[in-house]
């Protein structure tokens, strides 16, 4: 009986039980019946009447014993009906979650348990659902997290492999000049103009791994600093202030425009060091008289500078960290190429979305950064 299925193991059951109470009724009613002798008195009329003692119980008796085999055929073939229709009943939604079950196994990501009844056995089907569900979510989200990890891992590869090689470029530079200096070789005598030389390497080097050191603190900042409610008036004005100066000495025409109140929700410092770094290069890369202009529209933040577009081969590459196009290949005004690459990952970091785009009129780059 243990292996057997449940449908026929409930409908044996209930079969069993209900010619069990048929039988032991048939029986009860075989063993009461009643066995007195009855007087009987006939009156036959107001003079005449006569009485008499009749014993009724075998005609009673012979009566059931006829009826018996026809009352146990109904009483079986409804039993039997009543037995299949209460065990399908009951075992029916059993067998749809069984089957479910059996898909959400295999995570088959449509499985589900189509139960309509509002009684147990629904609210078991539902649960069930609402857990496969959680379960896939909850899968959905580690295999993000994985990922993110992986690309994250890759990308912290790629960037320390990167990172060594535009180290040993100059690095490689500064110990030949200084191996030549020692030697005395040739023009390398005149200390007078290499030693200065020497230094440059070295203030560049120190600049090019305090930049690295901090890209690689990026995401232990990000993880200390929470996301606040940020008047970015306020902040961008503030932020603006010294490029100003430094636009004005260069005979840079600076324009800025902002709402009296915009505000946000984000990690005010590491927006704040994503916008520097924007607005940075817009003043590094815009020529003598023509003009930057930093506004707010409905939902962005807005950096125009006006300068030569990028092309869309350059501008594929331009957040790449190290990465500098050939018109900024010198170190005296390209930089060490981590600028943007830092200003991607801060905002990657900051779920911000950007996009950096050339402009036709008047010709230059346009940064848009979305707030809300």
């Amino acid at each position: 009986m243990k292996r057997i299925k449940i449908f026929p193991k409930t409908f044996i059951y209930t079969l069993g039980l209900m010619l069990f109470i048929v039988g032991a009724a048939h029986l009860l009613l075989y063993l009461f019946i009643p066995h007195e002798i009855m007087d009987v008195t006939i009156k036959a009329s107001e003079q005449i009447s006569f009485s008499t003692d009749v014993n009724v119980a075998p005609y009673v008796k012979q009566t059931i014993v006829d009826a018996l085999p026809v009352s146990l055929v109904c009483c079986i073939i409804i039993s039997i009906g009543c037995s299949f229709w209460f065990s399908r009943k009951i075992t029916v939604p059993i067998k749809h979650i069984n089957m479910a079950a059996k898909q959400m196994a295999q995570m088959e990501k449509n499985a589900v348990c189509t139960i309509s009844s509002k009684d147990e056995i629904g609210a078991l089907a539902d649960n069930i659902n609402y857990l496969y569900q959680s379960l896939l979510s909850a899968i959905h989200n580690l295999e993000v997290e994985k990922q993110y990890v992986s690309e994250s891992e890759k990308s912290k590869v790629d960037f320390l492999r990167i990172a060594s090689h535009e180290l040993k470029t100059p690095v490689t530079a500064l110990n030949a000049t200084l191996e030549n200096m020692i030697l005395g070789i040739g023009k390398y005598k005149d200390y007078d103009i290499y030693l200065p030389e020497c230094k440059e390497m070295t203030e560049y080097l120190a600049d090019m791994i305090h930049d690295i050191l901090e890209t690689s603190r990026l995401s232990i900042s990000s993880e200390k600093e929470t996301a606040v409610q940020t008047n970015l008036s306020e902040v961008i004005s503030a932020l603006c202030e010294p490029y100003m100066l430094i636009a004005k000495a260069k005979g840079i025409i600076f324009r800025l425009e902002l709402f009296d109140n915009f505000s946000a929700v984000l990690p005010q410092h590491l927006f704040e060091k994503a916008i520097s770094n924007i607005l940075s290069n817009a003043v590094a890369y815009t020529e003598t008289g023509k003009t930057i202009y930093v506004y707010f529209d409905e939902k962005n933040l807005i950096i125009e500078n006006e300068c030569q577009p990028i092309s869309d081969e350059i501008l594929r590459h331009l957040f790449e960290p190290f990465y500098r196009p050939d018109f900024s290949r010198n170190r005296d005004n390209g930089g060490n190429g981590l600028g943007l690459y830092i200003v991607a990952t801060l905002f990657h970091t900051m779920d911000i979305s950007y996009s950096f785009i050339p402009m036709k009129h008047p010709q230059g780059m346009k940064f848009i950064i979305n707030l809300k």
